[in-house]
């Protein structure tokens, strides 16, 4: 049990920290409905349970050994990153500077596309793979049963899940939404500059190496 609170502590701190998932579902929740902010959610929890699982599988493993396969996951999700970047600084650039009011474009919109989104987001961030391959070596032992396993697999799933339908269910709040309305236009051209440098980050950062 001191274990699982042990990771739960650990986990709980690294999803407090705002990354490329923080933004995009606080983004989606100020400018979209409530499902579909949910339904991005889904999309994050899907992918952190599939690092989560290759993980345990020893996707780490691989990575160390083949280094082309880590480059090539980075610059994918990097990329990935950089094109939704640019589709946010392209709407917030188009925006009218002078709107009192503006409105949020929801053409093409889904709770299904928010979650697929969700997914790719999540699954854009390699470094994902890294930070749960750091966590099992460092607290679960070859001896830990299957069933605990899983079971950590399981409470990281549901734990990233909640985290981050809370962080959804606040910035839906009708004053949330104003502030966003008020100032979608920085909003927006903020979130795209943070996730285009999230994406050149994977792109370029580790190129030494």
């Amino acid at each position: 049990m001191s274990l699982f609170l042990t990771i739960a502590l650990v986990h709980i701190v690294a999803l407090i920290t705002p990354g490329p998932d923080f933004f995009f579902v606080s983004q989606l929740a100020a400018s979209r409905s409530r499902r579909e902010a949910l339904a991005g959610v889904v999309g994050i929890g899907l992918g952190v349970a599939a690092w989560a699982a290759l993980a345990l599988l020893g996707l780490h493993v691989l990575l160390q050994r083949l280094a082309w396969l880590e480059r090539g996951i980075a610059i994918l999700g990097g990329a990935y990153l950089c094109w939704m970047g640019f589709q946010m600084l392209r709407a917030a650039w188009r925006a009218k500077p002078d709107a009192e009011a503006p409105s949020v474009d929801v053409r093409g919109s889904s709770p299904w596309k928010a979650l697929v989104r969700g997914l790719a987001t999540n699954l854009a961030n390699p470094k994902a793979a890294i930070y749960f391959a750091s966590i099992f070596s460092a607290f679960v032992g070859d001896e830990m049963t299957a069933g605990a396993r899983w079971g950590l697999w399981a409470m990281i799933t549901v734990e990233t899940m909640l985290w981050f339908a809370v962080v959804a269910g606040i910035f839906a709040l009708p004053a949330m939404r104003r502030g966003y309305v008020r100032a979608s236009r920085w909003i927006d051209g903020g979130a795209g500059a943070i996730f285009s440098l999230f994406g050149l980050y994977l792109i370029f950062g580790r190129r030494a190496a």
